[in-house]
């Protein structure tokens, strides 16, 4: 991929006329910072998938029950990667209500959401924001804000929810999550969250193709549950495994049948 610069990426990003999927996902979740074109693209995806926008509160969910499982194996730092615009229940504030003392690093190369992370934090204690990747994971480990905020000789948390599925295979994420992990203190986990189309083929074109036009690129980031799992290997799995988001851990087990294609789970390095 061709790398570019920060004002050209300014200038897609802050575009209030080019739809952005970070504000799309605020549109599902019922959020109001968004416009008239991220709420057409989003109008557009709902018409093929009404499930989508169940899907984002899924994904919401998931981060609670995964920030709180690792708060329970002990984990006190986490490495946020791609997070959307900040919600209610953002890592941040998990991790904080059981345990002031945690510390957040939130990762992205969106404008928009590291403008909106950055008012929301203010300088929030044991909280920082970068402009990074997991594609250019040997920058961000030597980041200044990743390094002063997070011990790598500590367990670290890596959250990757609702990103690795922009991110095609000729960016090379799955190098890119395999040297995150490889740098970081035995006890650390991996949570993913990642849309696939095993169960619904029929959808996988016509979203991929919407996205592509969302984030100006011919390339596919399209995977089945069997290409997610390749991220943990080197890992052991956290009991259930990959599963339909709703699944993992649930706090009720009627919310385990509500449906969706996206997929998620943990592993942790040994």
């Amino acid at each position: 991929m061709v790398a570019e610069g920060e004002g050209a990426r300014a200038e897609r990003d802050l575009d209030r006329t080019v739809p952005n999927v970070a504000r799309m996902n605020d549109y599902f979740l019922g959020g109001k910072d968004n416009f008239a074109v991220d709420r057409e693209v989003a109008d557009a995806l709902l018409e093929l998938a009404p499930e989508i926008k169940p899907m984002a509160e899924q994904m919401q969910d998931f981060r609670r029950r995964l920030v709180r499982y690792l708060l329970g194996e002990g984990v006190r730092q986490f490495l946020d990667l791609g997070s959307g615009l900040p919600t209610r229940d953002a890592t941040h504030q998990i991790a904080h209500a059981v345990d002031g003392s945690a510390r957040v690093v939130y990762v992205n190369t969106d404008l928009v959401v590291l403008a909106h992370a950055r008012a929301l934090l203010g300088g929030a204690p044991g909280t920082a924001v970068v402009d990074g990747c997991v594609t250019a994971a040997k920058a961000l480990l030597a980041d200044p804000s990743v390094r002063g905020l997070l011990d790598f000789d500590k367990p670290v948390g890596v959250l990757a929810l609702g990103t690795l599925q922009f991110l095609p295979d000729v960016a090379g994420p799955y190098a890119g999550v395999r040297e995150v992990m490889a740098a970081l203190a035995p006890g650390s986990h991996l949570g993913i969250a990642h849309v696939v189309f095993d169960g619904r083929p029929d959808l996988a074109q016509p979203i991929v193709e919407i996205y592509q036009r969302v984030l100006s690129t011919e390339e596919d980031g399209a995977r089945t549950t069997g290409d997610v799992l390749r991220y943990f290997d080197g890992l052991e799995a956290v009991a259930p495994g990959l599963v339909h988001l709703p699944r993992w851990r649930p706090d009720n087990p009627l919310a385990a049948r509500a449906a969706g294609f996206m997929v998620g789970g943990a592993a942790r390095k040994p």
